[in-house]
């Protein structure tokens, strides 16, 4: 392991164990200052964050607004990194339930009785994670993909936190869709993140005024086994409250080629996606180039 990224893993450590201890307000006051300081310290993070808003707001919002939600998103960013942190302390059913609502939840009951499993594409908006440990209290346990992490140290103990809270991770690898398959098989919960394609051969879509491509994995999942997919969207709002979104499930009939098929639910998964990251643009945590426009000018 390369000492850099040792060391990356235990600052990381090291900060899990001293915020834990740490009342939730003042926790919170950490990640502002850290998402503040953050943004000015990386002027081509801010100005690639500054190009996702534009896109998500539109070219008629002013200037001095787009700021504003760059400003609120790395907030945002932080204050998820800080609860990741934390995310071992989120136990107890009752403190879970008395700051979370939702939305559409008949959706994932009725498909979970059909006996072929439900898929959720996941945005990385909010703090899906505390949507996967409520899920898991109330007698839904979600099986996760996450990309593996250098070191791999590092990877085991964030996996290692969520399997706290009742989550099944799975690291993306080549075997990633049949034991996915498997799971689906048995009628299990199934949240996938959609909206950044990582291999870079996934279905082309427009995304926000824009060609990018997401990953075709949940539509190819859905054809394959049956199950329903849905899209689903956790947000984090003040007083540390949550509030889940489920979409009523997207029609995947075979209606022809399965290439083809795969590129409808495709696209109208990134449709979805567009509709619930405007609804709260600053949670939209995409830090990454996820336009090829973006990745030609990082190169």
């Amino acid at each position: 392991m390369a000492n850099g990224k040792r060391a990356h893993y235990l600052t990381y450590r090291s900060i899990s164990a001293a915020l834990q201890p740490l009342p939730r307000p003042v926790a919170g006051a950490i990640a502002t200052m850290v998402g503040y300081g953050t943004m000015w310290l990386q002027p081509g993070k801010r100005r690639l964050v500054h190009k996702n808003m534009r896109r998500v707001l539109g070219p008629e919002v002013e200037e001095r607004t787009v700021d504003r939600f760059v400003a609120a998103a790395f907030d945002s960013y932080a204050h998820y990194w800080v609860d990741a942190s934390r995310v071992g302390l989120l136990t107890g059913g009752s403190r879970v339930d008395d700051r979370w609502t939702i939305e559409g939840m008949e959706h994932v009951e009725s498909s979970m009785k059909r006996g072929k499993g439900t898929i959720l594409a996941i945005p990385h908006v909010g703090n899906w994670e505390y949507g996967g440990l409520w899920m898991a209290q109330h007698g839904y346990p979600m099986v996760c993909i996450a990309e593996v992490l250098e070191p791999r140290e590092l990877y085991e103990w964030f996996v290692t936190q969520r399997e706290r809270l009742g989550l099944t991770i799975l690291p993306f690898e080549s075997d990633s869709t049949a034991k996915l398959l498997a799971y689906l098989r048995e009628g299990r919960l199934v949240g996938l993140l959609a909206d950044r394609d990582l291999v870079g051969n996934g279905v082309e879509v427009e995304l926000f005024g824009e060609t990018t491509t997401l990953p075709a994995g949940p539509a190819m999942l859905a054809l394959r086994s049956g199950a329903d997919l849905m899209s689903a969207a956790v947000y984090h709002y003040r007083g540390d409250r949550h509030h889940a979104v489920i979409n009523p499930p997207i029609d995947c009939a075979r209606t022809g080629r399965l290439r083809d098929d795969v590129a409808r639910i495709t696209r109208q998964v990134a449709e979805e996606m567009e509709v619930m990251i405007k609804r709260a643009p600053e949670q939209w945590h995409m830090f990454q180039a996820n336009w090829p426009s973006d990745r030609e000018q990082a190169v």
